[in-house]
């Protein structure tokens, strides 16, 4: 009973209004949010990519529905991931869980960049159209059903990258909320932007294995002030730009050549 008053009380804070002016006037705030805007939106955009890829088989009218109702599922989910969340993050075995998923969603990527580099994307394939939520659910609602974990699976990044960056109400809130709305608002700006500075995925993928060592000492009671995480932040992003102007310069020689 506890628990879920506990839960309830979480859900309350979207609407303490003293929290959220006090967070408003605060720049370090303004540093976390920005945080999560940059990390939800580049990882946003590969996710969005997939999702497209998954109900392009649908008639272009029934695609938009398909998206929208695994929209609705994600809200769902992260609500229910955060409010439980706040609970289980306090747990040192949870942090530590958490902690080796994100380090592993990391070391992941760069596995697979090095193993696919010849061909952008192979991973990414359509649903299987004789599936097993095809058979069950149909065309149309099987194809939801496969968008929806699919959404999960994404939530489940989003609100353990939340976690690591602090351990807030109000960061929770917000970044589980903006994942959504990135993945279906923005992700096009970010993709445009991932297609001129490629190197800016590999950037999130390096923040995201930032936030993973941050989540794994604090477990140690070692705790990273926010002025050190964000000067991290910056070094990744200005390294990336640096790698970003090497390459271009090493292509045109290459082309020149």
């Amino acid at each position: 009973m506890a628990i879920l008053q506990g839960i309830i009380d979480t859900y309350a804070q979207f609407f303490n209004w003293e929290m959220w002016a006090e967070v408003l006037t605060n720049p370090v705030s303004w540093g976390l949010i920005g945080t999560l805007v940059i990390l939800e939106g580049l990882l946003s955009a590969d996710n969005a990519l997939v999702l497209a890829v998954m109900v392009k088989h649908l008639p272009l009218e029934k695609r938009k529905k398909a998206l929208f109702y695994g929209l609705l599922g994600a809200y769902v989910f992260r609500f229910i991931a955060i409010g439980i969340g706040v609970f289980l993050i306090k747990l040192w075995w949870v942090k530590i869980l958490g902690a080796g998923y994100l380090a592993w969603l990391s070391i992941k990527y760069f596995i697979d960049k090095k193993k696919h580099a010849e061909a952008e994307h192979e991973d990414v394939e359509g649903i299987n159209q004789s599936g097993l939520l095809i058979r069950l659910f149909g065309t149309f609602w099987g194809t939801v059903a496969a968008v929806e974990l699919m959404d999960i699976a994404f939530s489940v990044d989003s609100v353990l990258a939340a976690f690591g960056i602090s351990e807030e109400i109000w960061v929770l809130l917000l970044g589980g909320m903006l994942g959504v709305l990135m993945m279906r608002g923005v992700a096009g700006v970010f993709l445009n932007l991932i297609d001129r500075i490629p190197e800016l995925e590999t950037a999130a993928y390096v923040l995201i294995l930032i936030i993973a060592v941050k989540m794994l000492l604090s477990v140690f009671g070692v705790h990273i002030d926010h002025i050190y995480f964000f000067m991290l932040l910056a070094l990744t992003f200005a390294g990336t730009f640096v790698v970003h102007a090497r390459n271009k310069k090493r292509a045109a020689q290459e082309s020149n050549g």
